[in-house]
């Protein structure tokens, strides 16, 4: 259906950008910009800006532009018609009616999220009738209160196989589209029956208020305790979480989620006052989840059961979880239940106030995962030089270098052996090797922090185009353009020391990409004084103190890798029993003593 220009006009009208994006991206305020992780692709440093006023958005990282449709489009993978229908639909603007030509190109998702809402209502109504009487009883043994069970939309599927059939065909609903949703199933004589049946329905809904998918609780002890909705074309197991859409505004006033495994898990902690909490959806906890979740929180709480296969999915979901979000520079921490307890039962006996205490009490993921492997090394029967060796390979495997002799001195106390034992263990074992010096505390407060690239090739650049006779004094200092990872900004900076010895001024920049509109757009962005990734600079001396700065940050990274490469090489040399040459060692100790000072 072709939509007229004047309708698109109203739809970006009524449409708030801001409250749109908000609605998917955690956003904060950085000058006259709202700011947060870009939805499109992954990254640490929020690079995705939304200028509300102007009715567009920007990602500097990845590049993705575009308006109110052009970011539904992106973010729900619809065409144009269908992301201006959702904004429409939103904003309450009336479309013209569909021919029947158009009624059969509507798309498949949107027929399915139409399904999907009857089907809802068909269930909601279950439950609060005669015949919903059992699953009402249900819920309130698991203390379910009204409030809850219209907040979650929960209803009941008949005890039949064919009343939902009944229902769906009586609204005009295609079942085929129905089959499709995974909500009916083709019998082999022909028709369709019912797929859910005599469960308690839980609808999951995407963050922009679609019905998605369902899960259908057994109300007793049925050998299959759960049904759920498998891959239909506008759900896909393992991407998607439960209770996202009602969790994402107190995630982004508390800074926060919490990841548990179970529907009824996420719902008894919703009533108890922890709005921030979301589950899995019965899958495992996958790295399309993470990636979810951190868009709307800086901080994860994974809390699983305290069973054997509750400890077992925490482990897997905190390996996930460090691999995703804490590699993106947030954190993972870990809430431990009393065993036999899971999030539901342990907040409906022992309360809010005690779940708000098991918060509290967390710890680090990268605690927990130590833990972990220090418990099953305490099992074993190896040697004490053996113990402090595999200690130190956890450390090292599991955390940050500028934090190894913190855990150092945590994992030596809980083996029972000291902190020098398990730094000197890699070459205690070959009597040919000698113990280093002193640690390398790359974490004290002589070490300037991790300098990211982007930021650096930003900042070089931004201060070259303010004044571009600086790149003659500091090219032989600076990195080479092979050491920008930034394809545009390599090309850019290339091309500048070139022509460093004729670039008197900035408008000697812009005259030599005169003819290139993209790169004068890139140009003019990083000098917007607005812009809250680029640091402005008084005059030359500042110019010049940090341009020192970026110089000597980047000799302490390569100083860094290199050091860890040598460890890592007389690591592997240790482990096979071979001598580490006078030259590696050499190496090593004077990186060691330079990164000390």
């Amino acid at each position: 259906m072709r939509i007229d220009p004047t309708t698109i006009r109203e739809i970006h009208a009524r449409t708030d950008l801001a409250s749109l994006v908000g609605s998917f991206v955690s956003l904060r305020k950085a000058g006259r910009d709202l700011v947060g992780l870009c939805p499109f692709h992954s990254e640490r440093t929020p690079s995705f800006h939304v200028h509300a006023q102007e009715g567009y958005f920007k990602c500097f990282g990845c590049g993705a532009y575009g308006d109110a449709i052009a970011f539904v489009q992106r973010v729900e993978n619809l065409t144009f018609p269908d992301a201006a229908r959702v904004l429409a639909t939103r904003a309450g603007i009336e479309l013209a009616a569909e021919t029947a030509v158009d009624a059969r190109r509507r798309s498949e998702r949107e027929t399915i999220y139409e399904a999907n809402k009857v089907a809802a209502a068909f269930f909601a109504r279950n439950l609060l009738g005669e015949e919903g009487a059992e699953a009402l009883r249900y819920c309130e043994r698991r203390s379910i209160n009204a409030a809850t069970i219209e907040r979650f939309s929960l209803g009941y599927a008949l005890d039949g196989w064919d009343a939902l059939v009944n229902e769906l065909r009586g609204q005009g609903i295609d079942l085929a589209v129905a089959a499709k949703a995974g909500l009916v199933k083709p019998r082999q004589s022909g028709g369709y029956y019912d797929f859910y049946r005599n469960r308690l329905m839980i609808p999951t809904l995407s963050t922009t208020g679609e019905i998605i998918a369902f899960g259908g609780r057994a109300l007793g002890d049925a050998e299959q305790k759960y049904v759920n909705t498998a891959t239909t074309p506008v759900y896909t197991k393992g991407h998607h979480v439960f209770a996202l859409n009602l969790a994402r505004r107190a995630a982004a006033a508390e800074g926060s989620l919490i990841v548990v495994e179970g529907y009824l898990d996420c719902i008894a902690l919703h009533q108890a006052g922890f709005e921030n909490a979301v589950a899995s959806l019965g899958t495992a906890f996958t790295e399309d989840q993470a990636r979810q979740l951190r868009k709307y929180a800086e901080h994860i709480y994974v809390c699983f059961d305290a069973d054997a296969a509750g400890s077992a999915a925490a482990e897997k979901a905190i390996d996930t979880a460090v691999r995703v979000i804490e590699n993106a520079g947030s954190s993972v921490r870990v809430v431990t239940l009393p065993i036999g307890e899971d999030p539901d039962s342990f907040v409906r006996t022992q309360g809010a106030a005690a779940f708000r205490t098991l918060l509290e009490e967390s710890k680090p993921a990268i605690e927990f995962r130590l833990e972990r492997e220090v418990a099953r090394l305490q099992t074993g029967f190896d040697s004490p030089s053996m113990i402090a060796r595999r200690g130190e390979a956890l450390i090292r495997e599991m955390t940050p270098v500028a934090e190894w002799d913190k855990w150092r001195v945590y994992v030596a106390g809980r083996l029972n052996v000291s902190p020098n034992d398990l730094r000197n263990s890699r070459f205690l074992s070959n009597a040919a090797n000698f113990a280093p010096r002193g640690p390398v505390r790359l974490g004290s407060r002589h070490i300037a922090p991790s300098f990211q690239p982007s930021s650096y090739e930003r900042e070089i650049l931004a201060i070259v185009v303010e004044e571009p006779g600086l790149l003659v004094d500091y090219a032989a200092e600076l990195p080479p353009p092979s050491r920008f990872a930034n394809e545009v900004y390599r090309t850019i900076y290339k091309r500048l020391l070139d022509e460093a010895p004729r670039l008197r001024s900035s408008a000697d920049i812009y005259a030599l990409f005169a003819e290139e509109a993209d790169v004068a757009g890139v140009l003019s962005a990083l000098q917007k004084p607005d812009r809250s990734s680029t640091v402005r600079y008084k005059d030359t001396e500042e110019r010049r103190q940090h341009l020192e700065q970026i110089i000597k940050r980047l000799q302490l990274e390569a100083e860094k890798e290199r050091y860890q490469e040598l460890s890592r090489q007389i690591d592997e040399l240790v482990g096979a029993g071979k001598e580490v040459p006078k030259e590696v060692r050499n190496d090593y100790d004077a990186l060691v003593a330079k990164l000390k000072k």
